[in-house]
């Protein structure tokens, strides 16, 4: 039998994937949403900009990221730097909201009663050139 931390790594792999659609649609229908981005590969560095308009970008705060363990897991045993990991890997955000700084506090209110957590990543900036996802401390990994 294998040991319960491999027992747990395998739990990690095979959560089951977080659906938002409810509480997005209410969102949505309400009006503060100005784009989403699933983060799936491409990780928070390609997925972020396909959201946003030409000449902006994204100043992503990583130490605001509750990092999985597994996460930390596969950069350990991968042998892989911060930068592969964002670029890679949804680092445990699963759904990048963006809506104007005004309404933040009323979507993550939403969100937090719809059972869901929210973090606030950063902000949007302007960026006339790549890399248009920039990003400030660390992961926790």
């Amino acid at each position: 039998m294998p040991p319960a931390r491999d027992n747990q790594r395998a739990a990690d792999f095979l959560a089951p994937t977080r659906i938002y659609v409810k509480p997005l649609l209410a969102l949505i229908e309400q009006g503060p949403v100005n784009a989403l981005a699933h983060i799936t590969g491409g990780g928070l560095l390609e997925n972020i900009p396909r959201v946003l308009p030409e000449g902006t970008g994204a100043e992503t705060a990583l130490a605001a990221i509750a990092v999985p363990k597994v996460f930390g897991w596969l950069a350990k045993v991968g042998g892989l730097a911060q930068s592969e990991m964002v670029r890679t890997f949804n680092c445990g955000i699963g759904m990048v909201i963006v809506v104007a700084a005004g309404e933040a506090a009323r979507v993550t209110e939403a969100f937090n009663l719809a059972g869901e957590t929210i973090v606030t990543l950063g902000r949007i900036t302007e960026a006339a050139a790549e890399p248009r996802v920039t990003f400030t401390g660390a992961l926790a990994l």
